[in-house]
């Protein structure tokens, strides 16, 4: 009997969903392990891909491929109806060595899935499930993006959207979930409106001139111009930004080659600076780059100031998102959907949502009772696996009440 026979078709658009993602969950967990196994670094998911290419063709889920290794495919409703709706996944993974101990622990030596990305890509692979289970019983496109490089810039989602993953069709929105391990497995979590943080890299280099610490008067010392740069620069966060608009700023590498008793000729820093305002995050640009420069003109040294511009803020539009919302409630329950802070880490989702209409949820995957509690970008970083089903289904649900059926 196929699979759609096998559903009763009176049963209600949740109760299909909820078996579909009942049937489909040990496939699931079997892609997840096997992606977990074998992750690779942004821009290089060619092996990645090719899983997930592999796994459409067994379904007969027609793709195209973009930016190299990311994939978008197309599931077509049989009823009459124009709507589009994306779904996204990213599928890198970050230069992490995993703790020990797992049987599914990553092959590959310094490479781990250490954000949850195999948990993505196996959930939309199961939404793509479902979905096309469900084809002869509704209306409308659905996109799914397979995405690289989340975790580097230019951010795959930038390289996608310029080779046309948002055309041909144009969806309306666009839905994405990532893994939060403070959220307990069986909740979701969701925002509407400002989320997520833009992201850009600073990288300052102040010059100045080298000698003996016995003699400071003989040299430009730019250990304490430096000093003296980093303290006013923080107050581009705490005096010149709106107190309304979060705004973070910090360093995390400071070079300075001297010694005990020499004064270096030059100091190097890296850091980054957040915000959620687009036109205040270029405002904050010049100014740093003015303060940096002129302190170190001052005192008789040169400061070479770069940013590199990241990730935009993340906007999830509010009527999409409350709907979103809604049916996550009919899914799994009022009491299983949590609202979300404001969260200033960043997300190429952001590239998406500045384009079109997006929500961006969270899913639940911590178990605080079995010791699954790490935070992402760790080694000790994990799934309750249970959340996988609720993925699944979950965004094959929110798709379907988008789409009416």
């Amino acid at each position: 009997m196929s699979i759609n026979k096998s559903i009763n078709l009176m049963a209600s658009t949740k109760e299909k969903v909820l078996a579909l993602a009942h049937q489909y969950f040990e496939d699931t967990v079997s892609n997840r392990r096997h992606l977990h196994q074998n992750p690779e670094l942004s821009f290089e998911e060619y092996n990645t891909s090719a899983f997930v290419k592999s796994q459409l063709d067994q379904l007969g889920i027609p793709y195209e491929t973009k930016a190299d290794t990311g994939i978008v495919a197309l599931i077509t409703g049989n009823l009459s109806s124009n709507e589009v709706i994306a779904l996204r996944a990213d599928m890198d993974a970050l230069p992490i060595q995993e703790v020990e101990g797992r049987s599914y622990a990553s092959k590959n030596p310094g490479v781990m899935h250490a954000c949850g990305h195999d948990v993505h890509t196996s959930s939309l692979l199961g939404t793509a499930k479902i979905l096309h289970s469900l084809k002869a019983e509704f209306g409308g496109t659905i996109k799914l993006i397979f995405q690289p490089g989340e975790e580097r810039l230019p951010g795959g989602a930038s390289l996608m959207i310029k080779e046309g993953a948002l055309q041909d069709p144009a969806p309306s929105a666009i839905i994405g979930q990532h893994v939060m391990p403070f959220i307990e497995v069986g909740k979701v979590g969701f925002r509407e409106g400002k989320y997520m943080a833009s992201c850009d890299e600073l990288f300052i280099t102040v010059k100045g001139r080298c000698g003996h610490g016995a003699h400071p008067h003989q040299n430009i010392d730019p250990i304490v111009i430096t000093a003296q740069i980093i303290t006013a620069l923080q107050q581009v966060a705490s005096r010149f930004a709106d107190p309304r608009t979060p705004t973070v700023l910090s360093f995390g590498k400071i070079i300075a080659n001297g010694a005990t008793n020499i004064i270096p000729d030059q100091v190097y820093l890296e850091g980054t600076f957040r915000t959620f305002d687009e036109k205040w995050r270029a405002e904050a640009h010049e100014r740093m780059g003015k303060i940096a420069v002129g302190i170190a003109e001052s005192m008789g040294a040169t400061c070479e100031f770069e940013v590199r511009k990241g990730y935009p803020f993340l906007i999830n539009e509010p009527e999409l998102t409350k709907s979103a919302r809604a049916f996550a409630e009919e899914y799994l329950g009022k009491e299983n959907v949590v609202d979300l802070d404001l969260w200033p880490a960043a997300e190429d989702f952001s590239y998406y949502s500045q384009e079109i209409d997006a929500c961006f949820y969270r899913l639940g995957t911590g178990n605080a009772a079995r010791g699954i509690s790490s935070a992402v970008h760790t080694p000790t970083f994990d799934v309750d696996e249970a959340s996988l089903e609720i993925s699944t289904g979950l965004m094959a649900y929110i798709t379907l009440r988008r789409l009416g059926y």
